[in-house]
C-alpha cells in the first residue's frame, strides 16, 4: 500500500477503533478478547483496503469485517464464549466520561446495577437480535448500515431490532 493509501486508511478506518472495541467487548464479553478482535479486524481492513468502495459507508465495511472475523473465530474453536472475567474489568474497559465530581456512593451503586442488568438482559438475547440492538442502540448505525454490517436485508435488521428491544422491554422497563 503506497503512502497516500495508507494516510487514508488511517484517517478513515482508525477513527472508529473506539466503536469497534465496544462491539468487540459486547460480542466476546472478555477484554483481551475484544482487543484480539479488533486488532485483526484492523490488520484484515488494512489488508484489503484496496476492496472497499468509495462512497460505501466505511463504518458499515468495518463492522462487518468485525462481524466476519467473530463468527470465524468463534466457528475455528468450536464452543461458547467464556462470560466475563467480572462486571468491574468490563466497566473498567468500557471506561467512564470524565465528570466534575465523583458520584455519591448510592449513584455509583444505582448505576453498576443498572449497568449489570442491562448486561445481563443483553446477554440473554439471542446472538444476531443482540448484534442488531447493539450496533443499533449502542453504536448508533443506521438500518442501512447494519444491513451491511450483518449482511442481510434491511427488513430483517429492523425485525431482529424490533424483536430484541421487545426482549429486553420486560427485564428493563421499570428503568
Amino acid at each position: 500500500m503506497d503512502a497516500a493509501a495508507r494516510r487514508a486508511f488511517e484517517s478513515t478506518v482508525l477513527a472508529h477503533a473506539d466503536g469497534l472495541f465496544g462491539a468487540a467487548l459486547r460480542l466476546t464479553r472478555s477484554r483481551a478478547e475484544a482487543e484480539d478482535l479488533v486488532q485483526e479486524t484492523l490488520v484484515r481492513a488494512y489488508r484489503f483496503w484496496a476492496s472497499f468502495r468509495p462512497g460505501s459507508s466505511v463504518r458499515a465495511w468495518i463492522f462487518t469485517i468485525l462481524r466476519n472475523t467473530f463468527i470465524t473465530r468463534y466457528h475455528r474453536q468450536g464452543r461458547e464464549r467464556a462470560l466475563a472475567e467480572g462486571l468491574e474489568q468490563e466497566f473498567a474497559a468500557v471506561g467512564e466520561a470524565p465528570i466534575a465530581a465523583p458520584p455519591s456512593p448510592e449513584a455509583a451503586t444505582s448505576q453498576l446495577a443498572l449497568r449489570e442488568e442491562i448486561d445481563a438482559a443483553l446477554e440473554r438475547l439471542p446472538p444476531d437480535y443482540r448484534m442488531a440492538v447493539v450496533l443499533a442502540d449502542i453504536e448508533g448505525l443506521s438500518y442501512k448500515e447494519i444491513a451491511e454490517a450483518m449482511e442481510g436485508p434491511i427488513g430483517t435488521v429492523m425485525s431482529r431490532i424490533h424483536r430484541g428491544r421487545l426482549q429486553l422491554h420486560g427485564p428493563l422497563y421499570r428503568h
